[in-house]
C-alpha cells in the first residue's frame, strides 16, 4: 500500500477576473472550490495509475467536511484524522498576475496527533509513505522526522517532498526518491551550475548522502534520474504549459506508483515525467487519458555506465 500524507490540506478558492484593482469592488468572472494539498495531488495520480493508496492527514470543521466529500467524489480512499479546528482556506487569484493568500492552518492537539499515528501502526515492509506539503503551525518541526522513524522501524519506504535543512535531516534515513529541481539542488549545496555535468555531480552527491534515487527536474531542459549505477536524461516533451501547480506532485506520484508495481527505476522515471508534464499541460491534476497521451513523447537516454 502507498500512503500519502497531507498534514495541512485546504479548500483552494480559485477566482478568475481580467483585472484586479486593489481598494475597489471587483467582479469575478469565474470561481471554483477545490480540495488542495500536495499529498492529495499524489493520491489523484496514483488513482489514475490504478495503484492502491490511502490519503492521510488532518481535517476539521465545515471546511474539512467539504474536502472529505470532494475526495470521495474523486474516488480517493482517505482516512483523515478528524480535528476540532477548521481546515484552512487558501485563495488563489488569477488576474493580471497570479496571487495566493494561503491560510496558516489549524491548531492540532497532541491527542489528535496520537490518533493520527494509529493510522501508521500497521505498516509493512511492502508499504511506501509519501509526505508532502507544509506543516500546520501547531505541529513540531520534527513531525515528519518522527513519522520517518516509524516508517523505518516497520521496514517500509518513504518519500518526502522537501528542501533545505529538512531534506538534510532526511537523507541519512534513505528516502526512496528525492525530487529537487536544478535551482533547489544548487541552493542546497550553496553553489551554481555551469553545465549538466555539474548538476549530475550534485545529484550523485545527494545519492551518496542517503537517497536511493534522485530525480532532478530542469523545466524546459528536461529531467535527470540518478541511480547508484547509472544516470538517465530525458528532454522535456513539447506542449503548452497551462498549470505548474501540482506538476511536481504528479511526478512523484508517477514515479512511486510505477516503482511499487515494477521496481524498475527507469520505467518509474518515464511515468514520473509523463505525469508531471501531463499535469503541466492541463488545467488541473492530469487524467489518465492525458498521461497516456504524453507517455509516448517521453524519450530516455542513458548517459553513463
Amino acid at each position: 500500500m502507498i500512503y500519502t500524507i497531507t498534514v495541512n490540506p485546504s479548500i483552494d478558492y480559485v477566482v478568475q477576473l481580467p483585472h484586479m484593482e486593489l481598494g475597489s469592488v471587483n467582479r469575478l468572472a469565474h470561481t471554483a472550490n477545490l480540495p488542495g494539498g500536495k499529498g492529495i495531488n499524489v493520491s489523484q495520480i496514483l488513482n489514475d495509475l490504478e495503484q492502491p493508496n490511502v490519503a492521510l492527514g488532518f481535517l476539521g470543521g465545515f471546511t474539512g467536511t467539504f474536502v472529505s466529500d470532494a475526495l470521495k467524489a474523486k474516488g480517493l480512499t482517505s482516512h483523515f484524522t478528524e480535528i476540532a479546528d477548521n481546515t484552512r482556506i487558501n485563495v488563489k487569484i488569477h488576474a493580471d498576475e497570479e496571487t495566493e493568500l494561503n491560510g496558516a492552518g489549524p491548531d492540532i492537539t497532541a491527542a489528535e496527533v496520537d490518533k493520527f499515528y494509529e493510522e501508521l501502526a500497521n505498516l509493512t515492509p511492502d508499504d511506501v509513505v509519501v509526505m508532502s506539503g507544509s506543516l500546520a503551525p501547531s505541529l513540531p518541526d520534527t513531525f515528519y522526522y518522527d513519522i520517518i522513524q516509524k516508517v523505518k522501524a516497520a521496514g517500509a519506504n518513504f518519500v518526502i517532498d522537501t528542501t533545505g535543512e529538512a531534506l538534510k535531516k532526511t537523507l541519512p534515513s534513505n528516502p526512496l526518491v528525492v525530487k529537487p529541481n536544478n535551482h533547489e539542488l544548487a541552493a542546497y549545496y550553496d553553489t551554481t551550475f555551469n553545465s549538466q555535468a555539474d548538476i549530475i555531480a550534485a545529484g550523485q552527491r545527494m545519492l551518496s548522502e542517503g537517497a536511493q534515487h534522485v530525480l532532478i527536474s530542469m523545466a524546459g531542459d528536461g529531467g535527470l534520474l540518478i541511480t547508484p549505477d547509472d544516470v538517465y536524461f530525458s528532454p522535456a516533451p513539447k506542449g503548452h504549459v497551462i498549470n505548474s501547480v501540482g506538476a511536481g506532485d504528479s511526478m512523484i506520484g508517477g514515479f512511486v506508483g510505477t516503482f511499487a508495481k515494477t521496481h524498475d527505476a527507469v520505467e518509474s522515471f518515464r511515468y514520473g515525467l509523463a505525469c508531471g508534464s501531463a499535469t503541466a499541460f492541463s488545467e488541473d491534476i492530469a487524467t489518465r487519458a492525458k498521461i497516456d497521451e504524453i507517455l509516448p513523447l517521453i524519450k530516455i537516454e542513458k548517459l553513463t555506465n
